[in-house]
């Protein structure tokens, strides 16, 4: 199993060479390329840019095992700089599974033929929430204490750490560069973390990953307290290429389905996968109507 890391500036596999064909018929070539690319010997599988790629692809080791034996091919796990260039990726057909964040996959899908098919199960809930922190020593404890502040985001395209937090602070009559200063810091712990660090006063990010930070002792709670919750969010989706070959993406959907290995499941802290499909997203697509964002324009 051979890992690949995309980097900023190289979202692309290269590849190296030139192919010359002689002697053959071009719609024969073209045939079988549509073949191979819908029953590939090699899957390359996306996981999220929320962490250092190399943790990533350890952590995983398991799952590209299982999904190896399961489906007799080859795994390649592939950890991009950012959704940007994940969604850039995809929309390329360099991918063809990605685990995506809920919003970066609605975006994926205004630039792509791709379809979610399982999502992260969790205490028999497909879904979650997002959060809204504030440093306690500067005496933030309500959204209408927010007017003024610095806010943290995480990545642009996060659902939970810059999507729904913008979306409650909206709610609440807040808007980003007339009431509050937003920053990116591209992600969820940097977040947590600049706030109780008080280089911002507010922040949001996801609930199960504030928990995570503080049960590890990365978050004192006595220094940063939980201003505001949203409504629940669908899971983040796996997804597939659409023009996979059909019988390949059933066995696809049924080895996430089937899943019930801890080493596996870890990684994502899920007690399982449960089928999902566009519709179920279509929450996101609200909430980003709401904002006004044109998400067929939202990442280039």
């Amino acid at each position: 199993m051979v890992n690949i890391y995309l980097r900023q500036g190289m979202t692309s596999l290269m590849l190296a060479g030139v192919v010359v064909l002689t002697g053959c018929n071009r719609s024969d070539s073209v045939a079988r390329s549509n073949a191979e690319n819908a029953n590939p010997s090699k899957l390359v599988v996306a996981l999220l840019p929320d962490e250092d790629a190399a943790t990533v692809i350890q952590d995983n080791d398991g799952l590209a095992t299982y999904l190896e034996e399961t489906l007799d091919r080859e795994i390649e796990l592939v950890v991009t700089t950012d959704y940007s260039s994940m969604i850039e990726a995809v929309s390329n057909e360099r991918l063809d599974l990605a685990y995506f964040g809920p919003l970066s996959y609605v975006l994926a899908k205004t630039k792509s033929d791709i379809e979610p098919f399982a999502a992260r199960l969790k205490d028999g809930a497909t879904t979650y929430t997002s959060i809204i922190i504030g440093n306690v020593e500067a005496g933030i404890d309500d959204v209408a204490d927010i007017e003024g502040a610095t806010v943290a985001f995480g990545d642009p395209a996060s659902t939970s750490s810059r999507l729904f937090p913008e979306l409650t602070l909206a709610e609440a009559g807040l808007s980003s560069g007339e009431d509050y200063e937003a920053v990116f810091l591209g992600a969820h712990d940097a977040v947590a973390l600049a706030v109780q660090n008080g280089n911002a006063q507010v922040g949001g990010l996801s609930r199960p990953i504030f928990e995570s930070l503080v049960e590890e002792g990365t978050i004192d709670p006595s220094q940063v307290t939980i201003i505001a919750e949203s409504e629940p969010i669908p899971q983040y989706p796996w997804t597939m290429r659409s023009n996979l070959d059909p019988d390949l993406k059933a066995q696809i959907e049924a080895a996430f389905l089937s899943i019930d290995d801890d080493s596996v499941l870890g990684p994502f802290k899920a007690d399982g996968f449960a089928a999902m499909e566009d519709a179920d997203y279509d929450s996101i697509r609200k909430a980003g109507d709401t904002l006004g964002l044109d998400l067929g324009e939202f990442v280039q």
